[in-house]
């Protein structure tokens, strides 16, 4: 489950970025300042459309993987316009089952890609994908992709729209021994719905964020002194529900190593680095590198198990 964003993706220069108060390399929900950036990305010659959103990027990638028509299903909310069409209509071509909920009110929700040599900013307009609602979850054709899952991930994201139903689903997986992967998001996420992110956590079997997200998490919780592997570390090591064994942290650092702490060991994995003549999608940086990184891993590791 996540939420359903159609992203607007276009190359800007810095004087845009002051002007709508945007960071680099930063994931943020969109403000008041930030409503008129959407229309002024569209008017932009090398504007582009992707069907998208962190939890939905995530899906297609393992579907893309497995290679199996219907492996993967998604939900999440949608407006009853053009941009939701197209947004079943991709999920479709990707071979993923969506079982979005429609809202006839609100529109489909965008993100704003702000380009900028080669990082990016991502700003979240949710929109439809704010109304999600547990009673769409409940419903028997819907709660049948939830018991038919072996393996569930949900972005940090959705904190911020339905954690109740993170809350259904996370204590499902834990009753039925299923795998439950989340991921930490953003900085915001970490600093802003700690209580939320810390309720899911106890059912989490596979944490995944950005070595930012993770100093963001340490903070908060009184480790701003650690470094990065005493943070995969501790985060593998909090409380975890009943029935459940161990818990895996995967930190991502851009161009410097990937921190893997399981069993209270740490392992590093390093990064090949690209040249930048080879760099196609820029947006990777903030969110698809570690979306491919983190399922690559998992997939290989899961397919050692079966």
């Amino acid at each position: 489950m996540g939420n359903p964003l159609l992203d607007i993706s276009a190359v800007v220069d810095d004087a845009f970025l002051t002007k709508y108060d945007i960071k680099l390399n930063n994931g943020i929900l969109a403000e008041e300042k930030h409503l008129p950036m959407y229309d002024e990305l569209a008017s932009k010659s090398d504007v582009e459309y992707i069907a998208g959103g962190s939890t939905q990027n995530t899906i297609r990638v393992a579907q893309w993987m497995l290679q199996t028509p219907g492996a993967t299903s998604y939900m999440g909310c949608i407006g009853k316009d053009k941009f939701g069409e197209e947004m079943k209509k991709n999920a479709q071509a990707a071979g993923v089952t969506a079982h979005y909920y429609e809202d006839e009110t609100a529109p489909t929700g965008t993100c704003a890609v702000c380009v900028v040599g080669g990082k990016s900013s991502l700003i979240a307009n949710l929109l439809a994908a704010n109304c999600y609602k547990s009673e769409h979850l409940k419903r028997p054709e819907n709660w049948a992709l939830v018991e038919k899952a072996k393996y569930i991930y949900i972005a940090g994201f959705f904190l911020t729209v339905s954690p109740d139903s993170i809350q259904l689903v996370a204590e499902h997986a834990a009753a039925n021994n299923k795998v439950f992967l989340m991921n930490l998001s953003a900085p915001f996420i970490c600093e802003f719905f700690s209580d939320a992110q810390e309720k899911v956590h106890q059912y989490v079997d596979y944490i995944f964020g950005t070595g930012t997200e993770a100093k963001i998490f340490a903070k908060v919780r009184g480790w701003e002194d650690e470094n990065i592997e005493e943070i995969a570390l501790k985060i593998s090591q909090l409380p975890l529900a009943s029935g459940k064994q161990k818990r895996i942290a995967v930190i991502t650092q851009g161009a410097d190593p990937v921190v893997v702490a399981e069993d209270g060991k740490v392992k590093t994995f390093p990064v090949i680095l690209l040249p930048k003549d080879k760099l196609v999608d820029t947006n990777g940086e903030v969110t698809l590198s570690l979306e491919v990184f983190s399922l690559s891993w998992f997939w290989a590791r899961a397919s050692k198990t079966r």
